[in-house]
Parts: structure tokens; C-alpha cells; sequence
């Protein structure tokens, strides 16, 4: 039980992650990814609505993203509380105030709009889009880690 406790080896990591692509496809004829569930909770939330993009969304078909997505945060909860010999707050003191919250919302629009206006999120394409020899996924890859280094080196500091 102690190696559960412990950091995984970033290797070990991505191997099972990288078994996730083909046993889902495999298992349950779905694309890994997670981006879908904001289009499924806004389908959701609004299912008479006039815009296209939420009224034709099959919300059966697509529900398991949404378990999908509460799962990760049940799953991240658990291991930072209970299978963590050194257990991590949810979120860090800077982000429990009013300009931390206002951050958290921009930020969470902010992704979550990118993630749709690119076809998907980093999961989706890095993960399952260039598994499937998608180039477009492998453009959209490349711009996510260079956006990523640019805000963490760069506008990052400026903000934050």
C-alpha cells in the first residue's frame, strides 16, 4: 500500500494513460477527451434553445462526459486527501480571496472557450487527435504548449 502513497513515475503515467486512447475506443467506441462535456452541460442547461449548436447536440449519446469529467474531480479529490503522504489544499491560498475567485472565472471562460474554438481540449488533441494521425491535432498540440510557455514565462508573471 505504501507505493500507492508515494509519487507515480511520470512513465508509468503516461503508459496508462496512453492505454486509455485504445481501450475506450475499444470498450466503449468513444474518443477520449473532456472539452465535450461543457457543449453537453450547456445542452443541458438549455435544451430549447434556438442556437444550433446546443439544440442538435445528442445529450443522451453524450452524458458520459459529464460523468467523465465529475469523475476526474472525485478521482483528483481522493488521491490529494487520502492517497498523499502529503495532502494538497483544492486551491491555494492567493485564489481564496474576491481577485483570486474574478482570476479562477476568467480563466475557466477563457479555457473553456479556447478548448471549443480549437475543436478540443490538450486531451483531445494531443492525446487522441494525433494517436489518430490527425495533423491538425499535432498544429493544435504545438500552440497549446507554445501558449503555455508564454503565459508561464512571460504574460504569467505580469498577472500572477
Amino acid at each position: 500500500m505504501q507505493w500507492l502513497m508515494q509519487p507515480w513515475p511520470w512513465w508509468l503515467s503516461g503508459i496508462l494513460i496512453g492505454l486509455t486512447v485504445p481501450l475506450l475506443y475499444l470498450l466503449a467506441g468513444k474518443a477520449f477527451g473532456i472539452s465535450t462535456s461543457l457543449q453537453e452541460v450547456g445542452a443541458l442547461c438549455a435544451p430549447n434553445s434556438k442556437l444550433e449548436y446546443l439544440s442538435k447536440f445528442d445529450r443522451k449519446e453524450n452524458f458520459w462526459t459529464v460523468v467523465f469529467a465529475i469523475g476526474i474531480a472525485i478521482g483528483a479529490f481522493i488521491a490529494t486527501h487520502f492517497l498523499s503522504a502529503d495532502p494538497k489544499p483544492f486551491l491555494p491560498d492567493s485564489f481564496a480571496s474576491v481577485p483570486g475567485a474574478i482570476k479562477l472565472l476568467v480563466g475557466g471562460f477563457l479555457i473553456g472557450f479556447g478548448t471549443r474554438y480549437a475543436g478540443g481540449c490538450t486531451s483531445g488533441h494531443s492525446i487522441t487527435g494525433i494517436s489518430n494521425m490527425n495533423w491538425p491535432s499535432l498544429l493544435a498540440t504545438i500552440c497549446f504548449f507554445a501558449g503555455g510557455l508564454a503565459v508561464t514565462w512571460g504574460l504569467g508573471n505580469l498577472i500572477f
